[in-house]
């Protein structure tokens, strides 16, 4: 779907992918509907879009009520609705399962997971009433490879993969397209939104983390995903690499993740 003289939702729009989503959607002439749960830095989108096709949305993903209260206000400022990019996101703290809290695990699912399908479930309607509508979800690189420390975090996004692939079969004779996304390694402080404190890697261990995507990069190729009406989009050549090297041997992929991983979690 081109998104020019679209209308479309972008959740977690207050920084890092969301934000530059919500600035090179506006730039490629849709209008965008800017959801995120702090109200200051959905303020700072605005100020950098400086665009009146742009209108803010604070709540919680996790909010089933305020989500459902939400088409009524994007459909309010701006007419319809086209699209929906579920892009809002956290990472669980970088722990085993065994130690991770059952809050910790709520948390995740309820925002990475529950989120997604309030979304889904809320705008579906609305979108099937229109004469082209696409639905984006963002998953992770977690989400089809296992990452030790983030297990529940992965277990989130791979539902939303599996999620993502149902709704696509599903949807395959109407009007709404869907898209699922597999970013890699990108350098947005999503570990600070998420309120994830994360042990410092000794210099020799940091030298031989994998490399790391823009933002500005991630959101480019996600809206060039959408456009093609792609069923898959991974993003950086991390992703893609380990996709490869997944397909290849899970295990030999798992132990190699296993490795690069230790030296952030608890001993």
């Amino acid at each position: 779907m081109n998104p020019n003289n679209r209308v479309i939702v972008v959740t977690g729009a207050g920084s890092g992918i969301g934000r530059q989503l919500s600035l090179q959607l506006l730039a490629a002439g849709a209008r965008v509907a800017a959801v995120d749960l702090n109200a200051e830095a959905l303020g700072e989108t605005a100020r950098l879009a400086a665009s009146d096709k742009l209108s803010l949305h604070v709540l919680s993903v996790a909010d089933r009520q305020a989500v459902e209260a939400l088409p009524e206000q994007v459909i309010a400022a701006h007419g319809v609705v086209d699209g929906v990019i579920n892009n809002a996101g956290i990472i669980q703290p970088f722990l085993r399962v065994n130690d991770l809290p059952y809050e910790a695990i709520e948390r995740v699912l309820n925002v990475n997971l529950y989120g997604v399908i309030y979304m889904v479930k809320t705008f579906l309607p609305h979108l099937l009433k229109r004469p082209e509508a696409h639905i984006v979800n963002i998953s992770s690189m977690g989400g089809f490879f296992p990452v030790p420390g983030q297990s529940l975090y992965g277990a989130s996004k791979a539902a939303v993969k599996l999620l993502s692939e149902g709704l696509y079969a599903e949807l395959s004779r109407t009007n709404v397209r869907v898209t699922v996304v597999f970013p890699g390694a990108v350098t947005t402080n999503i570990t600070q939104n998420s309120g994830v404190t994360v042990r410092q890697p000794a210099p020799s261990q940091s030298e031989s983390s994998l490399p790391q995507t823009s933002p500005e990069a991630a959101a480019a190729a996600i809206i060039d995903g959408m456009k093609r009406d792609a069923f898959q989009v991974y993003v950086g050549n991390d992703s893609k690499m380990m996709n490869l090297h997944y397909r290849l041997s899970p295990l030999r992929a798992t132990r190699f993740i296993q490795n690069r991983m230790k030296a952030l979690l608890p001993d």
